[in-house]
């Protein structure tokens, strides 16, 4: 059996392999290393794919969240709310900024931000919503665009791990994830459903005039070369990783369907097991699987962990401390406990091998093993 890995990226690149060398070799050949033509075209491929009008590349997906903010104008002091239950990078480019970082707690089924938190977190410096399409499906877009009409606020889609979900509104309009706020970031990370071989990210929007001023940002500010109108940055999405990311695509929806099976399978094997809850699937966005996260209720999760990678079973904890709780985001505002379905997410959820080239025989030899453990006298009393 090929050894288990939490994402197999060599697999996926002996699948396309030609493709890859091809386009890489192709692009050192012409020597445009940036901002070269295989940006270009990669930019209007994923502006077809997702149905947006702009797409800006950039150099990470922290970097497309920062640069989203800074085309906002938002002022320090300026109040933006995210999840506690994220990656870090949602909240620390709020907080470089010097924006304040309004923490709020999630939906225990879907692990998305909880709508109902936003509307109180709601001040009069309250200035944009992030919501976080956390491991794979979209936040509940319909509600929290609604939000956001009604208080003036802007939407900053945290797509990074949701490339290619979509979410299908009350009147039947079906949205790309990314597609319907303000501004959607993504990360193209390697492990990432749509990833390249190093850094990448891009950020979405159909707003002409901030794509424009986006565009100029994330190039040193300058509209034309030399002549700074904004204070920018520079995050540049490179012409290798462009390429690489011009051949995967087209293979996104099928990884992102193989993806889908291999949660199936394991909703399978997992569905009738006492204390352990499978994800679930939300009637209103398709789901794509970026992790296979299982909360576990009364189960040692550290022991399970052990005896998974004695049977060279990789599982990964995501995220074992909330923003909250971390040590650079401490706040008198924030106490232990104030965001209880976070904190027992925190506890419970571990993530197992997650992608599109895991084969029968390695899913069944996960299965296997996570059951045994579960049949052996190894859960907890807790």
């Amino acid at each position: 059996m090929r050894k288990i890995q939490m994402v197999d990226l060599l697999r996926q690149y002996e699948e396309i392999q030609s493709e890859i060398d091809q386009a890489i070799l192709s692009t050192i050949r012409t020597t445009a290393f940036i901002n070269g033509p295989e940006v270009k075209s990669f930019q209007k491929e994923l502006e077809d794919y997702l149905h947006v009008n702009h797409v800006i590349p950039c150099a990470n997906g922290t970097d497309a969240l920062q640069v989203a903010m800074m085309a906002l104008n938002l002022q320090p002091g300026d109040e933006v709310i995210t999840a506690s239950f994220t990656y870090v990078a949602t909240a620390e480019v709020i907080a470089l900024l010097k924006l304040k970082p309004v923490l709020v707690d999630v939906d225990p089924d879907t692990f998305c931000i909880d709508t109902e938190e936003i509307r109180k977190a709601i001040t009069p410096k309250t200035k944009a919503i992030v919501p976080v399409h956390l491991f794979g499906q979209c936040a509940d877009m319909e509600e929290i665009l609604s939000i956001a009409k009604e208080h003036n606020l802007y939407v900053i889609e945290d797509t990074a791990q949701a490339i290619g979900a979509e979410y299908t509104f009350s009147d039947g309009t079906v949205k790309k994830a990314g597609t319907m706020g303000t501004f959607g970031c993504t990360s193209f990370f390697p492990s990432k459903n749509l990833g390249c071989y190093g850094d990448g990210g891009a950020i979405f929007t159909n707003d002409e005039e901030l794509a424009k001023k986006t565009r100029m940002i994330a190039n040193h500010g300058q509209r034309v070369q030399y002549y700074h109108d904004e204070i920018g940055v520079n995050s540049r999405l490179d012409s290798i990783q462009a390429a690489i990311l011009r051949c995967k695509l087209p293979h996104l929806d099928t990884y992102n369907k193989k993806r889908l099976d291999v949660a199936l399978f394991y909703n399978a094997a997992f569905g009738e097991l006492e204390n352990v809850i499978t994800p679930c699937i939300d009637s209103q966005s398709s789901h794509v699987f970026h992790q296979y996260t299982l909360r576990l209720q009364g189960i040692d999760r550290e022991a399970l962990r052990k005896y998974l990678a004695e049977q060279e079973i990789p599982a990964m904890i995501y995220y074992p401390v909330p923003l909250h709780l971390q040590k650079a985001y401490s706040d008198s505002r924030y106490q232990e406990g104030q965001f209880p379905v976070t904190e027992e997410l925190c506890r419970e959820v571990i993530s197992l091998p997650m992608s599109p080239n895991l084969d029968p025989e390695q899913l069944n030899y996960i299965t296997h093993h996570f059951k045994a453990f579960l049949t052996s006298n190894h859960i907890s009393q807790a």
